[in-house]
């Protein structure tokens, strides 16, 4: 152990004359470890929402939409294939997108209907996962036996459900704006469905509008022939979404407009990220005042301390010594308080995780508890800040100790 570092912790430890100074040290440790604490705490929570709420938006829709700039794709069948070979692509499928107007015997509601290839789409987007009722299969149109008529199937929303009055089994008319042309004008066109299913995304946007049916029912009922909407694609790695989307770009050609779920949702993540920015800058206020305390700490030390330190400089302590003991003395108390923050901060979220004590009304969050995820970057940044933070507060106080007069403090002693 080299001199300052000894010097340094007996000051720190030894019994002081005055009290409140180590009151204020105490302090000093406390306010970091608290800053610390609720730094990772509501980090690890907005990284726990954005997670849930990507994760919802992804169980919905694909990782990449591709389209025709024509409004309709016909080569559809052909181009499948091509986007799965694009490297970092599992799997593609067809979709038609389309606005109509949903009416039942309990109310009226506009949808967003998307005629869907169940068994590709499965592959693709994670509907199944979200249903609460039915299945996915059941989408899929049984071959028409002679004589009989059967009902297409439809998989709507929990919301819109909810505003139709409507549980699975039950039917529904779906109205096409686009009907037929007759010598009355434009007819728009209906149709019967039978409920089949009820999803539930979490996404209230998503619960109020969707409706899936089968992409062969929905060309049949639109009336555009073997035509699609577009494709959408399904990545290993959601990250790799716009190296991938312009490898996609490149394959299809000029005529084709290329999306991935990073642009399509820019606006909702930027305001996330910008949001967890300003959180950290308004949390590390709180190691700001500890850092008030450590200066103050450090100061009313030096004083106390005078003759010590003209002792020391009159032995031959030089001056980047005693500059160097009190910037270690503040050190520590700034890397005590950082440790007892990182287990704080990590007591509490794994407490958070496993206990879920805190209860949110799902109404309004569609989650019953506080999603937390820790990243070792965010940890990493709190905890270098902290030190960073506790180290520019010993630079005065150190340098007004390097400062002191041997001769001046130990003239009347």
């Amino acid at each position: 152990m080299n001199f300052e570092l000894f010097v340094s912790l007996r000051y720190l430890l030894a019994k002081r004359r005055q009290t409140f100074i180590s009151l204020i040290t105490i302090i000093s440790v406390a306010g970091v470890a608290v800053g610390v604490t609720a730094l990772i705490v509501v980090l690890a929570v907005m990284n726990g929402f954005q997670e849930d709420l990507r994760n919802r938006i992804l169980g919905v829709t694909s990782h990449i939409v591709a389209g025709s700039f024509g409004g309709t794709t016909s080569d559809y069948r052909e181009l499948i294939p091509q986007l799965e070979e694009v490297p970092g692509v599992v799997a593609a499928t067809p979709f038609i997108y389309t606005q109509v107007m949903i009416s039942s015997s309990r109310g009226v509601s506009g949808a967003i209907m998307r005629g869907i290839e169940p068994l590709s789409a499965s592959r693709v987007i994670r509907i199944q996962e979200n249903m609460i009722r039915g299945n996915l299969a059941d989408l899929i149109s049984p071959p028409e036996e002679e004589g009989k008529t059967t009902q297409p199937g439809v998989i709507l929303g929990m919301e819109l459900a909810n505003n139709l009055g409507i549980r699975q089994g039950e039917w529904i008319t779906v109205v096409s704006p686009t009907g037929r042309l007759t010598p009355m004008g434009q007819i728009p066109k209906s149709k019967l469905f039978q409920v089949v299913g009820i999803l539930q995304s979490g996404m209230y946007e998503y619960d109020n509008t969707l409706a899936y049916v089968d992409l062969a029912v929905a060309q049949q009922f639109l009336a555009v022939g073997d035509t699609v909407t577009g494709i959408e694609v399904r990545l290993k790695d959601i990250y790799r979404a716009p190296e991938v989307a312009e490898a996609i770009r490149n394959k299809l050609g000029g005529g084709f407009w290329v999306r991935d779920w990073m642009q399509m949702n820019r606006s909702l993540f930027s305001a996330l990220k910008l949001e967890k920015v300003v959180m950290f800058v308004i949390l590390t206020l709180i190691v700001l005042v500890a850092a008030f305390n450590i200066v103050s700490s450090l100061i009313m030390l030096v004083m106390e301390k005078n003759r010590d330190i003209a002792i020391l400089k009159a032995m031959g302590a030089t001056t980047a010594s005693i500059r160097k003991i009190f910037v270690m003395e503040g050190l520590m108390i700034g890397v005590t308080g950082t440790g007892l923050g990182l287990l704080g901060g990590f007591s509490l979220c794994a407490l958070l995780k496993r206990y879920k004590f805190i209860e949110l009304p799902r109404d309004i969050y569609h989650i019953s508890t506080l999603p937390v995820k820790m990243e070792t970057m965010d940890v990493l940044a709190i905890a270098v800040s902290a030190i960073l933070i506790s180290l520019v507060a010993t630079l005065y106080p150190s340098r007004q100790a390097a400062k002191l007069d041997p001769s001046e403090a130990l003239r009347y002693e």
